[in-house]
């Protein structure tokens, strides 16, 4: 079983290339059992579910369709991340490392700086299974193969032991075959012709690669209340080059009520554009004017967004073509938003956040908070205005980290500018307060993830500019206002500056001299661990659990 997934179809043969590469453990490995326990205890369990009854009868006979063709995408995700899942989890006794191994999709802690926690297994390689485990920078470099960058092919070797690349959907064809299947069965249940017309695009482009038609569908569509996302997506696996997309879904049940309240929003980003803290320059590039805001409840994660720290929020397509020809949709994951909040957030406060502004963290301000970040992916520049390229293309692995870290600061600067105009009601100062717990939430994840190193270059950055005290005695952190917004302000400008130049060198040395925890952060952040504060939230989820 554990083998049949691996084998592809390469040029009219079925062979299996798609297994080269995968990890295999030796000999059964014991866990230490406490530990792993302890580890298994940091996540807070929550229960995704949704008000059915506002669905209709097809609407909820779509669901297990979805879902189940999101459970393929973990399939796929697992051998992008490791490889070989049923033999890493057989070679586990302690049930509890067995079940932290499934949570990492992998035997390495995803929110402790990817810390092997299985005995006998080395560090990630950082391209995880993308690539083989042996290969250098400097032979990829030299391979001459078309599309060795494609986010969509792996790296494998041949029988002579060169480079030789494998498309995904002849990889992975057995998985994509039944993934598109499934969404083609969805689409003719589905009410409405837009969702319908998506649906069998993307089953299509499951099975070619080319997702593009598929992308611009899925913008397309205005009045559906179902959605999924569901395919190759992230970069952020790949740590070695940032080219290589994995695989995962969402399952999705628009909230009417919150979706309105959010639909003027979409009609600023060309006036946020030109409003960006930089020269002209730097904002050339206009926006899509068919982007959206709305609000959803997930009922289904799967794959690379299931792992390790939740993803709470949505901006997408990445494609940056078709961002700038239609825009982005934007979706803001509430259930899972409302879970963090107050699992999580709220205790961090308690802890870290000065009494007096402790009552400034407020779901209000999360969720704008949230929201204008995915709305900053938006902004600022996709191409280098020297010629170099794309922004992803120039920064490389940087990009994904810089990305983060843009999205994040200018959604927040983007917060002041509206609540300066009275479009923005709420309090600024509590948008700053709350955003401050957060940075403290998001370093628990560790450096090693893209959002990790934006959010301690941005501690840092605040920390030297002054926007923040720290009370010796207490241990408690105070946002000074005015620094603050200057801060911001300041930040955003050299983020943008750094995307729209692709200086490369110029983002190594920030994430360089910024990007680490320091001494007396990381002992606060332990006390937020002996406090007994989750890390992050591991869901129960499936058609059992929605009643179906």
């Amino acid at each position: 079983m554990k083998n049949l997934f691996c084998f592809a179809l390469v040029l009219g043969s079925l062979v299996a290339s798609g297994c080269q590469g995968l990890r295999k453990p030796a000999a059964r490995i014991d866990g230490p059992d406490e530990e792993s326990a302890r580890k298994v205890r940091q996540y807070a369990r929550f229960r995704l579910t949704t008000d059915l009854t506002k669905l209709s009868d097809r609407q909820k006979s779509m669901l297990p369709f979805l879902i189940e063709a999101a459970r393929i995408m973990d399939e796929l995700f697992w051998i992008e991340a490791y490889g070989d899942k049923e033999a890493l989890l057989g070679s586990v006794r302690d049930p509890a490392t067995g079940r932290f191994v499934e949570m990492n999709y992998g035997p390495w802690d995803r929110l402790d700086g990817n810390r092997s926690f299985v005995a006998g297994i080395g560090e990630k390689p950082k391209g995880a299974n993308f690539y083989p485990a042996d290969m250098t920078v400097e032979e990829f470099e030299g391979a001459d193969l078309a599309d060795k960058a494609s986010p969509y092919t792996l790296l494998r070797r041949d029988d002579q032991g060169r480079l030789k690349t494998i498309p995904y959907h002849q990889a992975f064809a057995v998985q994509v075959e039944r993934a598109a299947g499934l969404l083609r069965q969805a689409a003719m249940l589905a009410e409405d012709p837009g969702l319908r017309r998506y649906l069998m695009l993307r089953a299509e482009a499951l099975l070619t690669d080319q997702y593009r038609e598929s992308d611009l569908a899925w913008l397309d569509m205005k009045d559906n209340i179902l959605d999924v996302v569901i395919g190759p997506i992230e970069n952020y696996e790949d740590a070695l080059f940032g080219y290589k997309s994995a695989h995962e879904a969402y399952v999705l049940v628009k909230d009417r009520e919150w979706s309105q309240r959010l639909s003027k929003y979409a009609a600023l980003l060309g006036d946020l554009q030109k409003g960006l803290p930089v020269s002209e320059a730097y904002k050339r590039e206009t926006p899509g004017s068919n982007a959206d805001l709305n609000a959803y409840d997930v009922v289904y994660y799967a794959g690379d967004c299931n792992s390790g720290s939740k993803t709470i929020a949505i901006n997408l397509p990445n494609d940056e073509s078709v961002q700038l020809e239609k825009g982005t949709r934007r979706l803001q994951l509430k259930n899972a938003m409302r879970a963090k909040f107050e699992k999580i957030l709220v205790p961090i406060a308690d802890v870290l956040i000065a009494a007096d502004q402790r009552d400034r963290v407020t779901f209000d301000a999360f969720f704008s908070n949230i929201m204008f970040h995915e709305v900053a992916h938006g902004l600022g520049i996709k191409n280098t205005i020297d010629g170099k390229g794309t922004v992803r293309e120039a920064l490389k692995e940087h990009a994904a980290a810089l990305e983060e870290g843009k999205a994040d600061i200018l959604g927040l600067y983007m917060i002041g500018q509206l609540h300066d105009t009275g479009v923005l009601e709420g309090d600024l100062e509590d948008a700053y307060v709350t955003f401050m717990a957060g940075i403290f939430r998001s370093i628990r994840f560790g450096a090693s993830s893209a959002h990790g190193r934006a959010n301690m270059i941005r501690f840092n950055y605040f920390l030297e500019h002054e926007a923040f005290s720290r009370d010796a005695a207490t241990g408690t952190y105070r946002v000074r206002f005015e620094r603050m917004r200057e801060a911001i302000a300041s930040l955003s400008r050299l983020i943008l500056t750094l995307q729209g130049d692709g200086d490369y060198e110029g983002v190594g040395r920030l994430v360089t001299e910024r990007g680490n925890i320091g001494a007396e952060l990381q002992s606060d952040l332990r006390g937020l661990s002996e406090a007994g504060i989750p890390v992050d939230i591991v869901f129960e989820q499936g058609t059992a659990v929605l009643g179906l």
